[in-house]
């Protein structure tokens, strides 16, 4: 008789220490032996019996299909080494049998052709399956007490690394410069200039890890945000505990992050816009043309000694710019965008003073998150006595009280921003015009990608180039009363911040026709 050793361990450890292997393949030939079966081969496997979809025994399997009745047997020490699947072990006895081979394990021997004895094979297979069950119940609920109490039971997401503390728990700390470019990432994300892949590849520069479709995983991963995933199980529902880790995000910024995702998933055709564009090409895709208003594009045509770039639309629309005359335009506009270093003080004190008198009722904004939130648990507690006089049943409750908690949760996430913002208005003002001051600079002599990342902060809305002019819906808040501030303070020598008071703090009415105002 000729026969396959067939030998398999059930954990990476006892494969890399080899004894279980030595000891099986020991035991195996010994038998072999005594039994004077001829080997054919050995086999050695370091793979999981829950199913047989394993490299070594799909080879092994192959060859029986190929060459059949060149083994009569296949050899193990136990039957969970064969299986730990009672139904697939049944299966693939059958498909053995057909192939001329049998499956026999030699510590636990029976002759399958005695029906009782199928009786002691289900029971061999079925106390390492129900091991296995046994075995992913304990882990399922370790893993989710240690959710409950705050820590982070998988692998570290993005901007993440897993640590284990003197205890022997797991936990997560930030590392660098990972969790700086997912910070910069969801700030990008909610601000919604730029498409997903867009930022992905601007993000991979800054120290990002990772492929794209791990960012879209983890960008939805409150995680960040210091909460952490209890999921749906059993009769619990799924909720977000406090994470013991440090948060890389505030909140509202997830939240923020997630508004913008959601509205792009509704509308598949975003409206963001491409990073990257060959050079003397900056504004492809800010662009609209004024005839057709579709987004233009850009090329370069050869001439007799160089190439001209050209703005254009599509085929069977004419219009058609130079591009260097139309870049000349937007850069020549742009010096009334940016600050002057002399008025770098007056700037601050005339947008602080818009700022205050735009919240004069600062406290309005914060009064009407409270109001929502006492709304929505009114509307909770109608539902509950609802259920209570027979009028809603259960599930009504459920979906009412599960839709009202998300939203209050995402409702009192922006509180704590809207405190922070106005208690450092004058400190992040300050720093914005020491940045601003050098930004017209950049945009001349810095890359392409910087010169798109200046002109979409800039102008969140399309561009249209049209009789040597450029017109847009609607200009930067910060640059728009900035531009109106330069040209006011040009127009005379002396000047206060109160006679300055009546410039408006409203961008420009909607629209592509006057009065739009001119960038």
């Amino acid at each position: 008789m000729t026969a396959d050793l067939y030998i398999r361990v059930s954990t990476d450890e006892q494969a890399s220490k080899g004894y279980s292997q030595r000891n099986q393949e020991e035991v195996l030939r010994k038998y072999c032996a005594l039994q004077n079966i001829t080997i054919r081969q050995v086999l050695l496997e370091d793979h999981s019996a829950k199913t047989f979809k394993r490299p070594v025994w799909t080879k092994l399997l192959a060859y029986l299909k190929r060459n059949k009745y060149k083994s009569d047997l296949v050899l193990f020490t136990k039957w969970d080494r064969f299986s730990r699947n009672t139904g697939d072990a049944y299966s693939m006895i059958d498909i053995l049998r057909k192939l001329g081979v049998e499956a026999q394990a030699i510590e636990q021997p029976l002759d399958l052709s005695v029906p009782e004895n199928k009786m002691m094979l289900a029971f061999y297979l079925a106390a390492p399956e129900v091991e296995n069950d046994r075995r992913s119940i304990n882990v399922i609920n370790g893993m989710r007490t240690a959710r409950k109490a705050g820590r982070y039971a998988a692998a570290a997401p993005l901007g993440y690394a897993n640590c284990t503390d003197e205890s022997g728990k797991k936990y997560i700390v930030p590392v660098e410069p990972c969790a700086s470019a997912m910070k910069w990432i969801f700030e990008e994300i909610a601000r919604g200039h730029y498409t997903i892949k867009e930022i992905y590849r601007k993000a991979l520069l800054k120290g990002l890890k990772g492929g794209l479709n791990n960012l879209y995983i983890a960008i939805r991963n409150p995680v960040y945000c210091g909460k952490v995933t209890v999921p749906k199980y059993k009769d619990e529902e799924r909720r977000l505990v406090d994470g013991i880790h440090t948060p890389i995000i505030s909140e509202g910024l997830f939240y923020r992050a997630q508004e913008v995702m959601d509205a792009r998933k509704v509308s598949p055709v975003s409206e963001a816009t491409k990073v990257d564009s060959i050079d003397q090409l900056q504004l492809r895709g800010f662009l609209i043309c004024p005839i057709c208003s579709r987004k233009l594009s850009g090329s370069a045509s050869k001439g007799r000694s160089r190439h001209y770039t050209y703005y254009h639309c599509f085929k069977g629309c004419p219009s058609r710019y130079k591009a260097k005359e139309v870049n000349d335009t937007v850069e020549q506009e742009l010096t009334d965008k940016f600050p002057q270093a002399l008025y770098r003080k007056f700037y601050i004190e005339c947008i602080t003073k818009a700022y205050k008198l735009a919240h004069k009722d600062d406290h309005d904004s914060r009064m009407d998150i409270v109001r929502q939130i006492r709304e929505l648990n009114t509307k909770v507690a109608n539902a509950r006595d609802l259920v209570a006089s027979g009028v809603f049943d259960v599930n009504d409750f459920t979906i009412i009280k599960k839709e009202s908690e998300e939203k209050i949760t995402r409702l009192e996430a922006q509180i704590p921003d809207l405190i922070e913002a106005c208690r450092n208005l004058e400190t992040d003002l300050t720093v914005c015009f020491s940045n601003l001051k050098f930004a017209f600079r950049k945009y001349v002599n810095g890359s392409n990608i910087t010169r798109r990342a200046i002109i979409g902060a800039c102008y969140p809305e399309d561009l249209m180039y049209d009789e040597g002019r450029v017109r847009t819906a609607r200009v930067n808040d910060l640059n728009y009363n900035i531009a109106l501030i330069n040209k006011e303070l040009a127009e005379q020598k002396k000047w206060t911040t109160e006679e300055l008071s009546r410039l408006s703090i409203r961008v420009g009415n909607e629209g592509f026709e006057p009065p739009t105002p001119s960038v």
